[in-house]
């Protein structure tokens, strides 16, 4: 299939790599079941979809799953560390950034890191501001079209994007910093959409304390 070469390609499922921008720093990775593992071992944390019996998943309304959290986000054991972390809520995702010595991104920053090329990468154009993470087409991201992954794909899995970021656009929507009220912010559209929803305009706002299987979190960084 189209773009399985890449698809190969996996990153360990521990690393930890931040891009540096200007002002800030951002994981180059959405965090993976093990990298958010460590924060629950160390903290004692349990997740609310593992306390409430299971995240949620849209099928002519929201429907809890039984037993699908982060750990294993289809509710099947055995799930692999690689896959980003989803079944979180923005208050999960807030404290695990700030545990990892971060914060969630804020809009302005996520939108910068994601379309706006700031470091010369071969492939892209520093200083231009692309329609997609990915560049000037959709291609190589995980949306709901033909691509290698029927849903979640590894962190790293994908094609590289704007600012060598992977996953800003599809595989799993990402929590922000930006909050009104009892909502927040969420980007990038997940394997559930299609590239519309990669776009910067196609931005969603959803329950703060959601949890739910397209829905995952990558950190920034103060430099």
């Amino acid at each position: 299939m189209a773009g399985l070469a890449w698809a190969l390609t996996v990153v360990p499922a521990l690393a930890h790599d931040k891009v540096r921008l200007d002002g800030f720093a951002i994981d180059r990775h959405e965090v993976s079941i093990a990298r958010f593992a460590e924060f629950t071992r160390a903290t004692g944390r349990l997740t609310a979809a593992e306390t409430n019996g299971g995240g949620h998943e849209w099928d002519g309304g929201w429907q809890r799953r039984k037993d699908w959290h982060f750990r294993q986000p289809f509710g099947v054991p055995g799930a692999s560390s690689d896959l980003p972390a989803v079944h979180v809520s923005w208050h999960e995702a807030q404290d695990f950034c700030r545990w990892a010595g971060g914060r969630l991104p804020t809009r302005t920053e996520w939108t910068r890191a994601a379309y706006t090329e700031q470091l010369g990468q071969a492939g892209y154009v520093l200083g231009r501001t692309y329609p997609y993470p990915t560049g000037d087409s959709p291609s190589g991201a995980n949306t709901n079209g033909a691509d290698p992954w029927p849903n979640l794909a590894p962190v790293g899995a994908t094609r590289r994007g704007v600012n060598g970021l992977y996953d800003m656009g599809a595989n799993a929507w990402e929590w922000l910093a930006d909050r009104d009220g009892n909502t927040a912010l969420t980007a990038g559209g997940s394997w559930w959409y299609g590239p519309a929803q990669m776009q910067s305009t196609a931005l969603q706002w959803k329950p703060a304390d959601f949890y739910v299987v397209y829905i995952g979190l990558r950190c920034a960084y103060d430099l």
